[in-house]
């Protein structure tokens, strides 16, 4: 059985370096990653990576999936770096 996944907020805090809502939420943010890769609807994702039913909320729904997914990318561009000098 896998890992629970740590409380989300409705966005994940902006920061230019990366944050400890970041490092907590690493898998989520792969998974996001993944699902956008494999094309994906963001509805399904939502659902099956937030446990949430884009039915009742979509509006809700679509800004958690969109910002989640937007500080993913800045992981990929950006945020990675920490984790590399961090590393050696």
């Amino acid at each position: 059985m896998g890992q629970a996944m740590p409380p989300f907020l409705d966005e994940p805090p902006i920061s230019e370096t990366l944050t400890i809502y970041d490092r907590e939420h690493m898998i989520l943010y792969l998974r996001l990653l993944d699902s956008a890769r494999d094309g994906a609807d963001w509805q399904e994702a939502v659902q099956i990576l937030f446990g949430l039913d884009p039915e009742r909320d979509p509006q809700r729904c679509r800004q958690i999936h969109d910002t989640h997914l937007a500080r993913a990318r800045w992981m990929t561009e950006h945020g990675y770096r920490e984790l590399v000098r961090a590393a050696q």
